[in-house]
């Protein structure tokens, strides 16, 4: 089938890792995306190294990022580089950009310059803390705007310190909220002729992925949740909500009665606690006695008790696991990528089906300024 954003023109302005997954959703889905780079040192995520190794000379956080657009090398702070920038925005259906807005306006590549050369430009824009907050200059980092947004003080246990993600969770919920906002606005150009701006920051998006947590805490006279103290999943969900060591792994094991728990485990000291105690009340100390317990089979001993009883609990699985498990090739999640070298590697595909069909692509990452020729750019 075809892809649905086939048509779409997209000029990814953008840098590291917020914007430019947006535009990797974008790709995938069809759109023509064309990556616009600095002179001579590109994106600064091409040597963002969140490991040591490279593909092609490049960080492999860039290649996962940028793949399957192509790539142009412009120097916009010169004359000849605007002028050719500028005929593509005239062909373009969106620009996406993530610079703080002093250094998008000496770009040119604010909002107003760009809907004065194509009024029908959908722009798309991802900040720090918006352009207008009292947090506007600071630096828009993934790991400040977690520890700004108090989703730190979700994680881990009650008496460890604000524990963050091991993920880059505010550019990733941001990038996903610009593409939703971006497919509206393309919606909307398609059926009024006319674009508009897509706005949204780092620390919102980060607040929104709490929307549950903070109904709960701005309806409950603004009262803090209480993380647990042992074994900690959700501080709003009592006992025994949780990972539980075994004697070779870890067990979770979600919502279920605790009764039910205690008789399935063959645990009598659990039921006559329960008796006199609530989870209320003894969440952490109902979850201690479970550890007790639990780590005294394997995962795969539990498992065949729990399962058959219709308990929400699985193993709990490291990244190897998940490949022996058959997880990547079940659900297809693994697609080969060939570099501009050549160089095969793999990624995971686009999450999103239409009519059960799976979108994936070998294009890689672009070498910087690798398709300045094939728009008939020579000075950049």
């Amino acid at each position: 089938m075809n892809k649905p954003l086939e048509g779409i023109r997209v000029l990814d302005c953008s840098q590291f890792l917020s914007a430019p997954s947006a535009g990797l959703k974008l790709a995938d889905l069809g759109a023509e995306v064309i990556k616009v780079e600095k002179k001579d040192s590109g994106d600064i995520c091409r040597q963002l190294y969140v490991s040591n190794f490279k593909i092609d000379n490049d960080s492999s956080l860039f290649h996962a990022i940028n793949r399957n657009k192509q790539g142009l090398e412009l120097n916009l702070k010169e004359a000849s580089a605007q002028q050719s920038f500028q005929a593509l925005v005239k062909t373009a259906d969106v620009v996406l950009v993530n610079f703080r807005p002093s250094v998008a306006k000496k770009l040119k590549l604010d909002a107003d310059s760009i809907h004065q050369i194509n009024p029908k430009i959908v722009y798309g824009e991802i900040t720090g803390y918006g352009e207008a907050s009292p947090w506007s200059s600071w630096p828009g980092q993934d790991l400040l705007v977690q520890g700004m947004s108090g989703i730190c003080y979700l994680n881990g246990d009650k008496e460890q310190a604000p524990l963050p993600f091991g993920l880059s969770m505010a550019d990733l919920a941001a990038g996903e909220h610009l593409c939703q906002g971006v497919l509206a606005g393309i919606f909307n150009a398609q059926q009024t002729g006319e674009g508009c701006v897509i706005q949204t920051e780092l620390l919102t998006s980060l607040m929104d992925l709490q929307f549950e947590s903070f109904t709960t805490f701005l309806n409950n006279g603004n009262e803090l949740p209480v993380r647990s103290g042992f074994h900690n999943a959700n501080p709003y969900i009592d006992a025994p909500y949780g990972i539980y060591e075994t004697i070779n792994g870890h067990l979770a094991i979600a919502m279920c009665p605790i009764e039910k728990l205690a008789e399935l485990l063959d645990y009598p000291e659990l039921t006559a606690f329960m008796a006199s105690h609530s989870v209320e009340h003894d969440s952490d100390e109902i979850k201690r006695m479970l550890q007790a317990k639990l780590i005294t089979q394997t995962t795969e001993d539990w498992l065949a008790i729990l399962e058959p009883a219709d308990i929400w609990c699985t193993k709990v699985l490291d990244w190897q696991q998940m490949e022996q498990a058959g997880l990547f090739e079940e659900l297809h999640m693994k697609q080969t990528i060939i570099s501009s070298d050549g160089t095969p590697f793999y990624t995971t595909r686009c999450p999103i089906r239409i009519d059960g069909e799976i979108f994936t692509s070998p294009k890689g990452a672009p070498t910087l300024g690798e398709d300045n020729l094939n728009f008939g750019i020579k000075e950049t």
